[in-house]
């Protein structure tokens, strides 16, 4: 059987899709399906919780970062062996920044490029037939974006549900179900999104629970039905010289992998390649006092929170004292937490500054905080683990730590906006030691 495909998207952040796409996740697993979940744009935590719901490791399908190659050759993996797969959107469905056709970042580029259709989810709490000129302006905004049925989300009464379905059907979307508003549905939220799915004790039972809610709240025949073919994206259909192409080399043949509830942020589709390259990934935990393996040629210190785990950082003598050690012959590469803990000092949200690693001569506070977010282009200035010195590497920024002392040591990269504008220097390296702020998503195209 040929996998299917189709795409919860929303007019925004918070109406509801990743609690609706769990849910929805695990009750057609309930059914006997081979399901996965896709997320589209950057986003770490969302994929977890995919896995969590299936059973089977989630992937992320950024069309602005990834060449459409990848793209194709990455939503070919996740179709084989399944019957469907379902793509959660990042942020509004048509959300993006403005750059070459069907290369914004948003769901809808998926939607156009493999003719998926949308289930849209409308947060109706605050109105009702308004609701039908929302779901009539998705319908028509875009004619290559085909908008195949609506949910309605944090429905308030029996009354409320007729009242938005009478009027959203009459402008010709079916509605395929409806949602009642349910606190408990929530997942609980910090400050980079929501908390992440390995930090819930109880999980499990949580998404039952959602799937219980859309198994009683949504018509999953129809929405089955509504799936398209992704037959044109499976593995035998895709070209022998796009099926080679991939985000990123391994960095080396054993990677020494920092993994706790302080690094947890790396994508899943780079894991997934440097292990299918022959790379043997051995992750440590610094928060447990661990050292990277010293059989190891490169050590990766992901994102992650840090910040709230500053204190047992600067306590774990045998992590320092071990890291130095494999820094004086081998490469370490910090991504954003990672960054920060390679750095000198780290000020944590009460204004308590610790001590950090110390392999770069920079200091981060959390207690000053300001939002980074948006695309990134790092050109590189040097070899280090995320490619060789002149690679252009696509990726993000997502945090609110600030740097408050630059440091010493010669940038990592030259980094610009999503839209190509020049950010200035970024990053930092030293001997065979280089980290920054920024998420490396794919090497540009």
């Amino acid at each position: 059987m040929t996998a299917r495909g189709i795409i919860v998207g929303a007019p925004r952040s918070g109406s509801g899709k990743t609690s609706v796409t769990i849910g929805l996740l695990r009750a057609l697993k309930r059914r006997g399906f081979a399901v996965r979940g896709a997320k589209s744009g950057p986003d770490y935590i969302d994929p977890a919780f995919h896995e969590a719901a299936t059973g089977r490791a989630g992937v992320n399908l950024d069309s602005w970062a990834m060449p459409p190659a990848l793209i194709d050759r990455l939503l070919g993996e996740s179709s084989e062996h399944a019957d469907i797969v379902v793509v959660e959107s990042a942020m509004g469905l048509f959300d993006g920044i403005v750059s070459a056709e069907n290369r914004s970042g948003s769901a809808a580029d998926l939607a156009r490029r493999f003719g998926l259709p949308v289930l849209l989810v409308l947060d109706v709490s605050g109105q009702s037939q308004t609701a039908a000129a929302v779901a009539k302006g998705f319908a028509i905004y875009d004619p290559a974006v085909s908008i195949a049925g609506v949910v309605l989300n944090r429905v308030g009464s029996e009354r409320h549900r007729k009242l938005a379905t009478e009027a959203i059907e009459a402008v010709g979307l079916p509605v395929v179900g409806s949602v009642m508003r349910d606190p408990s549905m929530t997942l609980p939220e910090r400050h980079l999104g929501l908390v992440q799915a390995s930090e819930h004790a109880d999980l499990d039972a949580h998404i039952d629970r959602l799937a219980d809610v859309m198994e009683r709240s949504l018509d999953l025949d129809r929405i089955v039905g509504m799936a398209a073919s992704l037959g044109d994206v499976t593995p035998s259909s895709i070209k022998p010289s796009e099926s080679t192409v991939i985000a990123l080399h391994p960095p080396g043949q054993r990677i020494a992998l920092a993994k706790d509830a302080a690094f947890t942020f790396l994508y899943p589709h780079l894991i997934a390649e440097w292990r299918n390259a022959g790379a043997e990934i051995v992750p440590f935990s610094p928060l447990a006092d661990e050292a990277p393996d010293q059989s190891c040629n490169v050590c990766w210190l992901p994102g992650g929170y840090p910040e709230l785990q500053a204190g047992r950082l600067a306590a774990a003598n045998s992590f320092r004292n071990g890291m130095r050690r494999f820094a004086e012959t081998r490469a370490v590469h910090g991504e954003c937490g990672g960054f920060m803990v390679l750095g000198e000092r780290l000020e944590d949200a009460d204004g308590v500054t610790h001590n950090m690693l110390g392999l770069l001569g920079h200091s981060t506070s959390f207690a000053r905080r300001k939002m980074n977010l948006g695309y990134r282009q790092a050109t590189l200035l040097a070899d280090c683990p995320i490619g060789k010195v002149g690679d252009t590497v696509r990726g993000h920024e997502f945090h609110y730590a600030s740097l408050v002392e630059a440091g010493p040591d010669a940038p990592l990269a030259e980094i610009a906006d999503g839209q190509g504008v020049a950010l200035g220097a970024f990053g930092g390296r030293r001997g065979s030691v280089s980290g920054t702020f920024f998420h490396a998503i794919a090497r540009a195209r």
